[in-house]
């Protein structure tokens, strides 16, 4: 029985944590600490029971230590009333593997700066090739904060929680519950940013920008109203809007007025979104060559700069969002602050990271290999090189290959966290978010929530095909 489960867990915690009620009280800290690498494991690779108890013990410790998931949305909406001192962009890192291990590494780098303005994340089409629905992901996360001794709020964000203009057309009603269920999933988690990206919907083919964006910004209003509806009391979650459709065409201030306009109208008087995506020029995960290498990408500045300044003085959002940015050359990323972006997402890079560093056996690699070549076929196209088919195709694996990634010895995992972390210490100077401790500290108030004991085991969730989602 779940309960059962529960009392085990406690048992073999005795002295660590104590459960009066539904509430936790931390006995010792350090001690928590040291249990922590199991007590991840059973949330993440335990059987259903185990896994529902473990994410509870996770949750209310973090809650009971004052860690605890937050919206960002007035830090951003005080960016877009100009009652910020400095400018700089927040991170949004998508852990693809190694969550627990690569949250660590963030935790540990943002430490060193007193950087709190940064945000973890996973997408629709991530959630289901890599294999960490919301509750898992949340989990690893706030373990990983507790672990390294972290205070304060944590930003977790659904990224691109999008509509597939393939599924929209052939079944709508089926497309946008399945996005609604989503959404409720990704609250109850935690989850309290979400990125609602229609964007998919634009339709080019229409006369007028008005017309192109109709679908997208009635949509986008549609499940904003559906999150307020549903989010926790005392908590406004963040959401952000999309106008152009990664790896598509250029966005324009034109387009932001036509989007904006119309959404104001459909949402009314509810508090809308606090930010907006943009296409400049990137694509997700880069281009890759036929020798596997990444072409390089120009990425037009200039309008990001015009879209994030439109954003924040005719709209009052932080300003523009830029995706697709971890595989852009290390020079580049000082370039975001400059120009006003008020977010930035990063995943692929880490990623390749884990894949490639010396800590992964080469074995493992290769099976992998092997396995794709398999069960990814598909992925290839026809005038695919072997290296630009295993390069694109390699995120497909992590899902299936996750338990071995998580199972590498404790060294391993070191020596791949220490690099995680130099190089989101970088990143993280670049996007000057060096400080912003103090900036979280005076605009967001993270609000106390409990999870109801766990009731049985882990819901089961049925996998959806991620086909032409964005990643």
């Amino acid at each position: 029985m779940p309960e059962t489960t529960l009392k085990n867990l406690l048992k073999n915690m005795s002295g660590i944590v104590a459960k009066t009620k539904n509430r936790l009280t931390i006995k010792d800290e350090a001690g928590l600490r040291e249990r922590m690498d199991g007590l991840v494991w059973e949330a993440v690779f335990g059987d259903d029971q185990a896994r529902a108890a473990a994410r509870w013990i996770v949750w209310e410790a973090a809650q009971a230590l004052g860690i605890r998931p937050a919206s960002i949305q007035d830090l951003y909406l005080a960016r877009g009333r100009g009652s910020l001192d400095r400018a700089f962009t927040v991170p949004a890192v998508n852990l693809r593997m190694l969550a627990y291990d690569s949250a660590r590494a963030v935790f540990r780098a943002a430490r060193s700066l007193e950087a709190g303005a940064f945000i973890f994340e996973i997408a629709r089409s991530e959630i289901g090739y890599t294999d960490q629905r919301p509750a898992e992901y949340v989990a690893a996360i706030l373990a990983a904060a507790v672990k390294e001794g972290v205070r304060g709020p944590v930003f977790i964000q659904g990224d691109h929680f999008q509509a597939s203009a393939k599924k929209y057309a052939a079944a709508p009603k089926s497309e946008l519950k399945a996005i609604r269920d989503l959404i409720l999933e990704a609250l109850a988690a935690g989850f309290y940013n979400i990125d609602i990206d229609t964007s998919t919907l634009v339709d080019l083919s229409k006369p007028t920008l008005v017309e192109q964006q109709t679908l997208n910004y009635g949509l986008c209003a549609e499940f904003t109203r559906f999150i307020r509806d549903h989010e926790p009391k005392g908590i406004t979650v963040s959401v952000g809007g999309e106008i152009g459709e990664v790896g598509q065409k250029n966005s324009t201030p034109e387009d932001l007025d036509a989007f904006m306009d119309g959404y104001r109208k459909s949402v009314g008087t509810l508090a809308g979104i606090s930010k907006i995506s943009v296409q400049t020029g990137t694509s997700h995960g880069g281009v890759v060559l036929p020798d596997g290498s990444l072409a390089k990408v120009a990425i037009d500045f200039d309008v990001l700069r015009a879209l994030s300044d439109n954003a924040r003085k005719k709209y009052g959002m932080g300003g523009a969002v830029q995706h697709g940015a971890s595989t852009l050359p290390d020079s580049a990323f000082h370039r975001f602050v400059e120009a006003g972006a008020c977010e930035v997402h990063l995943a692929t890079a880490f990623q390749t990271l884990i894949m490639d560093h010396e800590a992964t056996p080469e074995d493992l690699r290769r099976e992998m290999y092997d396995w794709l070549k398999v069960h990814a076929a598909d992925e290839r196209k026809p005038a695919d090189t072997e290296a630009q088919f295993l390069y694109k195709a390699r995120k497909k694996a992590i899902g299936p290959f996750k338990k071995q990634f998580w199972s590498l010895p404790e060294s391993g995992r070191a020596a791949i966290g220490a690099a995680l972390e130099k190089q989101f210490r970088f990143l993280f100077e670049q996007l000057a978010i060096a400080g912003t401790m103090t900036h979280v500290e005076k605009f967001i108030r993270a609000s106390k929530v409990h999870q109801p004991l766990p009731a049985g085991g882990v819901k089961k969730v049925k996998g959806e095909s991620v086909e032409g989602l964005a990643d």
